[in-house]
């Protein structure tokens, strides 16, 4: 039997009365559109760097590596730059991209305020407690390479576990209760992150541990990508197939009841998969600020506030904007390398000033 649910279902239109109805960018052209130039973007990813390779070696490295194809030996080093380097980067930027951005948009929706991203939920600063105790202590150091993920992901996961545990009520998780709960325990992880800094000897690995904290993607390597692009693709289906509750979610809670969605059991979800995918994404790159929080709201005035839309859209954006933010980190300031989250900021303040002073828009709607 058809439910209310199953008809079109999108937050209420907040633009003033009596104004046209904005206009919307087809997807059927935007999404091919994003698609092409993220693939160029991937390239040019592989291609900036301090090292002088020309484009046609570059795109002869990328052949060769994607074919399986035979190099000289005099051009093993400059395959290694850009096929082992470079391009599992550029690739991974684009994976931490795309999961921060369809999270932004899935926290926005499950506390109903505009200024949440993943980060509000305190995941990234507990993330960063194991991290840190890998970076300056070397602890799990029989786990080699996978030392820090792995140290980063589960302190992720019991960063989630104690959210829960003190956001939950017999009525579930509500939206300010977690916000609350969220931004007290990132500044309690802060905490010790800073204290273990602080206690732990100065040098290269407390300039690490500050260099993880605002992000970073120098340690990306193709045994990183499939973990975090698995765990973001698996995050995008189920956001995808949860897009109309989404829309339910996002007019209120008494709304989504008379629409056949109930709220708390579909927060408590949106919970464990975003704290799942932030944890993976966070595990591999860093603390990556300010994409989850911009690119839903520019993807909205694009395309709209109907998160099926949104969710189509805003891991394609956030994936490119992440790969073209990575090649600045890298070329600003080269040889020098930037933490990505200093970039972010810088490219992300004046955009998003610009987006709020415009009169139309407001969250849910432009």
């Amino acid at each position: 039997m058809a439910t209310a649910l199953d008809r079109p279902c999108a937050p209420p239109d907040t633009t003033r009365t009596g104004a046209p109805p904005p206009r919307r960018a087809p997807l059927s052209l935007l999404i091919p559109a994003l698609v092409v130039a993220l693939a160029l973007s991937l390239v040019c990813g592989a291609g900036f760097g301090a090292s002088g390779l020309t484009w046609g070696e570059v795109l002869h490295y990328l052949w060769a590596g994607l074919s399986g194809g035979a190099i000289s030996a005099d051009e093993v080093a400059a395959y290694t730059i850009v096929w082992e380097l470079r391009f599992p980067r550029a690739v991974l930027a684009a994976v931490v991209g795309a999961g921060l951005s369809a999270i932004g948009v899935a926290v926005q929706a499950m506390v109903r305020n505009a200024l949440a991203d993943p980060f509000v939920l305190g995941i990234s600063s507990g993330a960063a407690v194991g991290a840190n105790a890998v970076l300056l202590f070397g602890a799990l150091g029989a786990l080699g390479v996978w030392a820090l993920s792995a140290a980063a992901f589960t302190s992720a996961l019991a960063s989630m576990a104690l959210v829960y545990a003190v956001a939950r009520t017999p009525r579930g998780l509500t939206p300010l209760r977690l916000v609350l709960t969220g931004t007290a325990m990132y500044y309690g992880f802060s905490a010790v992150t800073t204290f273990m800094v602080f206690a732990a000897e100065r040098g290269e690995a407390a300039r690490s541990a500050m260099m993880w904290l605002l992000g970073s993607l120098g340690g990306a390597s193709w045994a990183s990508v499939p973990i975090a692009a698995g765990a973001v693709c698996a995050g995008l289906a189920h956001l995808a197939w949860s897009a109309r509750r989404l829309n339910a979610l996002a007019m209120g809670d008494e709304t989504a009841a008379a629409l056949g969605v109930d709220a708390a059991r579909l927060r408590k979800e949106l919970f464990v998969v975003c704290a799942a995918v932030t944890g993976a994404v966070v595990a591999v790159s860093g603390a990556i600020g300010f994409v989850g929080l911009m690119v839903p709201h520019a993807v909205r005035m694009l395309v709209g506030a109907d998160h099926r839309r949104l969710l189509a859209v805003a891991p394609l954006l956030g994936a490119l904007l992440l790969i073209w933010v990575d090649v600045l980190s890298r070329v600003v300031l080269a040889p020098v390398e930037l933490p990505v989250g200093v970039v972010t900021a810088a490219v992300g303040v004046p955009c998003f000033v610009l987006l709020m002073r415009r009169n139309s828009y407001s969250f849910g709607g432009v």
